[in-house]
């Protein structure tokens, strides 16, 4: 398994727009069709990598908990289909279903959405402020596969809710942690 970590892209950085294939609806969105009115939560992963297979019910939650605040919230599986079959559109679809991803899955056949957005790896999270300008990116919590630590998301949700109750983040933020996305 491997473990690379987030290229921390920097704070402040204007979202890149795009459009890409909902495989939950088979509509296209942008980036602007998505974004929230708090802010807008961008997650990189795919179905088969074993830190997106821990975390994934916890980002639901997340996702559940915080688009009735106005946070949009979508995910992204950049990976190279061909050699990672079973990352393919339609298997997307069996996996949102399987976890009840009720919000975008998109898919990012051409792989320039996450060059433009520096991903590294699943999971990869990215969270704009309401100007689309970074305001977080790293990791869900310390919880990984095998170390025992019990998921939280307390990372993630101190920065979504230092976001939409106008607070500073207190702790610096560390690299989100997972397998490399599977590069053409």
């Amino acid at each position: 398994m491997a473990r690379t970590p987030s290229n921390m892209l920097p704070l402040g950085t204007i979202a890149p727009n795009f459009k890409l294939k909902d495989t939950n609806s088979n509509n296209e969105y942008s980036f602007e069709d998505l974004k929230g009115s708090k802010g807008t939560l961008v997650i990189f992963i795919c179905n088969h990598c074993p830190f997106v297979l821990h975390i994934i019910n916890e980002i639901v939650m997340i996702a559940n908990d915080y688009r009735v605040q106005g946070m949009g919230v979508m995910a992204i599986s950049s990976n190279d289909v061909e050699k990672f079959p079973q990352d393919s559109p339609e298997l997307m679809t069996e996996f949102a279903f399987q976890n009840k991803i009720d919000f975008p899955y998109l898919f990012d056949e051409s792989q320039e959405v996450a060059k433009a957005f520096d991903a590294a790896c699943t999971p990869d999270f990215y969270l704009f402020d309401e100007q689309n300008r970074l305001f977080y990116r790293g990791q869900l919590d310390d919880s990984r596969p095998g170390n025992g630590i019990p998921l939280s998301g307390t990372d993630l949700r101190s920065a979504i809710d230092a976001l939409i109750y106008n607070r500073s983040l207190k702790e610096p933020q560390k690299p989100s942690l997972g397998c490399n996305i599977k590069w053409k």
